[in-house]
């Protein structure tokens, strides 16, 4: 295979010390990054490789968005908090979900995710074999977590038993881009016995463990009334914080004992601003986590708590929350900010020595940025008014994104989407909308129970 030499006026690396490169290039051989040096060291010593020019673009690593949930709910579950929102809108849709929806969801998530940079996804939902089969055919890199529970009242969301087979059937395929953890929507869900065969599974299968912690008030007080303890505190004593990666999504509602059990125990987290804003759950204590050391990444959680998945977006506002929480402009600088979204985040999955920068050895996850827009100019690559990282924290927006490679295969050119026709993607889902809502509705009437007493 003919090595392929990407050259572009900046390269922003995202190594241990936020290299930029100007005048630069990266050599990429199968899906690996051999070499990033000056662009005319790399001719001279790579002459046959296939040059590709990428005018106008800085290249830098793909996005990794560290919790997301395919959907096709977006801008029809509106208005609620968090726990309100999952029994009225949300679980009666996962009652009556069907897999040929589920997959179609996955395909037009994960196309608008490559379409706005994001190269790795970690995606909580259902039915997941057609997931991977999306993942598999779009080419982007995921981590397929079941929306797992293990008890009678929810009894229609996936179970250990489909996690397990999804593991075996899927964790490390497609050369390594699809990964199998296993899930759980949050400990309510699952009773004590099935708690144990998780840290079970993640031993015997060498996987990592994902779920939803301290989103919200309620989740801490109604685990305090249930465990006498806080969340983070239940999760270890019950051994699911021992998982090679876990990762816990959200964690906003944490006190200093529980940043301390994160950080000594090496778990990744998920920051997800947007939604923690649009569900009015709070603002999670990000900095003191990273002063911790604790890896926090970005997510975009689902279609219908964010809009879109627009990881970029979820950098600006990362970096705005933090400061309109602590009063404190300089809070969370957008060097830390673009970190979350690609090396930290990385790191948090327990992948940063596969992707998350731009270094030789690491996986080509590479996306190229249209530097030729009034929102990236001025475009200061040097000196005193450097202000890369800025821009990229506060200005671009996913729609900027002009090319995305993932594992070496150039996915998204010119904006366009190249492993899926999108416009079917879209009509497709436009279809299934309808007939997915009237039988929520349905069983909403059917059932009889109120949001009060769901609430139960």
């Amino acid at each position: 295979m003919t090595a392929t030499l990407y050259i572009a006026n900046t390269i922003v690396t995202m190594n241990e010390n936020n290299d930029i490169l100007n005048d630069a290039g990266i050599v990429v051989d199968g899906n690996t990054i051999v070499a990033v040096d000056d662009a005319t060291h790399l001719q001279a010593n790579y002459p046959t490789a296939e040059i590709v020019f990428c005018d106008n673009s800085l290249l830098m690593p793909g996005l990794v968005n560290t919790h997301c949930h395919s959907g096709l709910l977006r801008g029809t579950a509106e208005g609620l908090p968090v726990w309100e929102w999952l029994q009225q809108f949300i679980d009666p849709m996962h009652r009556v979900l069907t897999p040929p929806e589920a997959e179609l969801a996955s395909r037009l998530c994960y196309a608008e995710s490559l379409l706005s940079g994001t190269t790795t996804i970690v995606d909580m939902w259902r039915h997941m074999d057609g997931s991977a089969r999306a993942a598999a055919d779009l080419g982007i890199r995921a981590i397929m977590v079941p929306y797992v529970a293990e008890h009678p009242d929810h009894d229609y969301f996936e179970t250990l038993d489909t996690n397990e087979a999804l593991i075996k059937q899927w964790h490390q395929t497609s050369n390594d881009r699809i990964h199998v953890w296993v899930g759980l929507e949050h400990m309510f869900y699952a009773q004590t016995p099935a708690l144990g065969r998780i840290a079970n599974l993640c031993k015997e299968y060498q996987t990592g463990f994902h779920t939803h912690s301290n989103e919200s008030r309620f989740d801490v007080e109604k685990t305090l009334e249930r465990y006498q303890a806080r969340p983070i505190e239940v999760l270890e004593k019950l051994g699911l914080l021992e998982a090679n990666n876990t990762l816990l999504a959200h964690c906003v509602w944490l006190d200093n004992a529980e940043i301390q059990i994160l950080a000594d125990r090496n778990i990744g987290v998920a920051h997800n601003p947007v939604s923690n804003m649009k569900l009015s759950s709070g603002a999670a204590r990000v900095q003191d986590m990273l002063t911790k050391g604790i890896a926090v990444g970005l997510g975009t959680d689902g279609e219908k708590e964010n809009n879109n998945l627009d990881m970029f977006e979820e950098l600006k506002t990362a970096s705005l929350l933090a400061k309109f929480s602590a009063l404190d402009a300089a809070a969370l600088d957008a060097w830390s900010v673009c970190r979350m979204g690609t090396i930290d985040g990385a790191r948090a999955l327990g992948m940063d020595k596969q992707i998350g920068s731009i270094e030789p050895g690491k996986r080509a996850d590479i996306i190229a940025v249209n530097t030729n827009t009034p929102r990236m100019t001025p475009f200061i690559t040097s000196g005193k008014y450097q202000n890369l990282n800025h821009n990229l924290v506060h200005a671009v927006q996913g729609g900027d994104v002009r090319m995305t490679i993932v594992n070496g295969e150039v996915l998204v050119k010119d904006g366009k989407l190249l492993s899926a026709d999108l416009d079917n993607i879209i009509a497709d889902a436009n279809l299934a909308i309808g007939p997915l809502l009237e039988r929520r509705d349905a069983w909403i009437k059917k059932s009889g129970v109120s949001i009060n007493e769901l609430d139960q």
